[in-house]
């Protein structure tokens, strides 16, 4: 691992001009510099880079961030990587952290894997390509599949020799070890202790992860050979480099062209993502034919959150559709599905069109998957039963999404097509939504003809297509905005607690005091990360919250903290007037503590009344739900009466006058 001393060093020596400008040609714009954004395209430059901050940002599609953050958006690097990008350009020589006895025996066994699979990678590929065999073989089948030189090339695709008894020697002659063989799956060793071939007689397709690195292997049957064979594919076994429901095939050749189209398209086998590719689509990838994880998912979402699946139109296809959706609406991901005509899959359709003809296709045919489950579950359908237990389902799935607008609008949607009153979809959304929180078990469809059970829901996060600035609400921002601009500013000095001791609070502090002094909390993950943050280092000497979080190492925190720092979203700060003089410099500060004390006051109020707006109406969606239950329904009075004697008070602390 990097040391923090060395990171340091490369954060001072990054200059967000001189790293910028090796990919976007910039030009003084009084005193900050502006180019063409290089995230998306457009005509006029909106893409600002500020070097008094050490930022940029783009105005049109809100991407920018430090040095740091810019190379991770642009080269698609982790953060490790990208601060090796930038040592490099700096000639800054990088010292690792001294590493434990544990730590450096599993970083040692976790690149010895590395080395080993990238040794079978090249092999695999050198046997295609050269020895008789492969060429007469092993690409025989790829040219029957249609596949060119160059994207075989591009995908590393390999074959291996029938002898199972082949590869091990070899390996071992070159210097590889037995045990990290058997470790990657590579070999297996039989009965007898010999080590076995897993891959044998078969074409490969290596899994290469984000970082570049083979991280695994798929190998096939040939076509030949398919018949009477129990297993068409083998795919190497779960090791500390390998988890399927980890790993996205195509997403290293993919990743680029993700987040310049700002979209993925989603299929299932191997063969798809490379029909595609060779088609001119490259921003896709599979999750060969298993439902998404959330470690799938979370990948995605560095790149887009557009997501379109592809299957064909086949009822294996629609099943397919259909599993782990609820997981991406949950994680805030836009979620479109296309259904390919005539029972074709996406290798069929790519090799029989261009990629202008395909892309035209999917702009006229995807569809929202709320929408395409909508039209799916109740096309037809007549039977009472089974209608309300496909409606049960579709709000199910409405009730999982992050974005509360985008859920109203759902349900308004939705209601008009089934013809349904709304208010009926949302009780039922609400209880989907309180059921999860309380950790009860969501009502299951049942006997739906398509389609498996709906996956368990995970609850709403942070992430969001929009956002954490659209997504929260107002005062949230505003709040996360003063933690972010002035996090360590003390605001109140000499505070005495119950036991006499004094001692001041920073900006960050009370906010945090005083939501927990309630057991609140903001709503936004990543609002509530930066305050906890904020908190923990404000009283450390020399902590500046804007540069700390600009150049923090969460891309997500860098982002939000760049934007927050723009001009269009400043909070108000007005300096003193008057002669540039020690007292007046004083009275100045001592202005500019109050009025952010003030603010930090206000702010607090406005959260607790948007909390307490929100427990009335939550109060009234019940009594609705217990109208006939005269015990529960008076229980729910009383708090009503409650809150809106609590709404009150905080209506007269911040001035206003509420009639109940």
């Amino acid at each position: 691992m990097i040391d923090r001393a060395t990171v340091e060093r490369i954060k001072e020596a990054a200059n967000i001009v001189d790293v910028v400008s090796e990919f976007v040609t910039l030009r003084k714009s009084g005193a900050n510099y502006k180019g063409l954004c290089p995230f998306h395209n457009e005509k006029t430059p909106s893409f600002y880079v500020s070097p008094a901050r050490g930022t940029c940002h783009c105005f049109g599609c809100g991407k920018g961030g430090s040095p740091i953050t810019f190379i991770m958006e642009h080269e698609q690097m982790t953060y490790p990587e990208a601060l090796r990008w930038l040592a490099n350009k700096y000639h800054i020589e990088i010292h690792e952290r001294e590493l434990t006895n544990q730590e450096r025996e599993e970083q040692s066994q976790r690149e010895s894997m590395f080395i080993v699979n990238e040794w079978a990678a090249s092999y695999f590929e050198d046997l295609l390509h050269h020895p008789a065999d492969g060429n007469d073989i092993g690409m025989q089948y790829f040219r029957s599949r249609g596949f060119r030189d160059d994207i075989i090339l591009k995908f590393r695709l390999g074959y291996d020799l029938p002898n199972r008894l082949v590869l091990a020697p070899t390996a071992l002659q070159k210097g590889y070890k037995e045990e990290f063989l058997v470790k990657t799956g590579i070999c297996y060793k039989n009965e007898h202790g010999e080590l076995i071939d897993r891959y044998a007689g078969r074409v490969t397709f290596p899994w290469i992860g984000v970082n570049g690195k083979v991280v695994g292997f798929t190998a096939r049957v040939l076509d030949s050979r398919t018949k009477g064979v129990n297993q068409k594919y083998v795919n190497s076994p779960d090791s500390d480099l390998f988890h399927k429901d980890h790993e996205l095939y195509g997403i290293y050749q993919a990743k680029k062209a993700i987040a310049r189209e700002d979209r993925v398209y989603m299929v299932e086998g191997q063969a798809d993502v490379i029909a595609l590719h060779q088609c001119g689509i490259e921003n896709v990838v599979a999750n060969s034919g298993t439902a998404l994880s959330l470690h799938q998912i979370h990948m995605l979402h560095r790149f887009s959150s557009n997501i379109t699946l592809i299957y064909d139109g086949d009822a294996a296809g629609i099943h397919a559709a259909l599993r782990g959706t609820d997981m991406l609406l949950s994680e805030g991901m836009n979620l479109n599905v296309l259904l390919l005509p005539g029972g074709q899959d996406p290798d069929e359709f790519a090799r029989s069109h261009t990629a202008a003809d395909f892309r035209q296709y999917i702009d006229e045919h995807q569809v929202d998957f709320i929408q395409f489950k909508t039209n799916l579950m109740l096309k037809n359908e007549r039977d009472p039963k089974k209608r309300a237990e496909a409606i049960n389902s579709i709000v199910q799935s409405i009730s999982v999404v992050p974005n509360q607008i985008l859920r109203d609008t759902y349900i308004h949607d939705c209601a008009q097509r089934i013809g349904l009153n709304e208010s009926t979809l949302i009780n039922q959304m609400n209880n989907f939504i309180r059921g999860r929180k309380t950790g009860s078990t969501a009502p299951q469809q049942d006997g739906v003809p398509v389609g498996p059970q709906p996956q368990p829901a995970a609850a709403p996060t942070a992430m969001d297509s929009t956002t954490p600035m659209q997504q929260a609400s107002k005062v949230e921002m505003m709040l996360a905005q003063l933690v972010i601009r002035h996090g360590e500013r003390v605001i109140m000095n000499d505070v005495e607690d119950e036991e006499g001791n004094h001692y001041s609070l920073t900006v960050a502090q009370y906010i945090y005091y005083n939501l927990a002094a309630d057991n609140l909390s903001l709503h936004n993950d990543l609002f509530n990360k930066i305050l906890h943050e904020a908190c923990e280092h404000s009283t450390e000497p020399g902590f500046k919250a804007e540069p700390y979080f600009i150049n923090h190492e969460d891309i997500n925190m860098s982002k939000l903290a760049t934007d927050m720092s723009m001009d269009r979203y400043h909070l108000s700060q007005r300096k003193a007037d008057g002669p540039n003089n020690e007292e007046a410099q004083l009275q100045a500060e001592r202005n500019q503590t109050e009025s952010l004390r003030n603010q930090t006051i206000h702010l607090l109020l406005d959260f607790r009344m948007d909390y307490v707006e929100a427990q009335l109406k939550e109060i009234q969606d019940k009594m609705r739900t217990v109208a006939n239950d005269m015990e529960q329904l008076k229980a729910l009075m009383e708090q009503f009466r409650d809150m809106q004697m609590l709404r009150n008070q905080l209506a007269r602390q911040l001035g206003s006058n509420i009639v109940v």
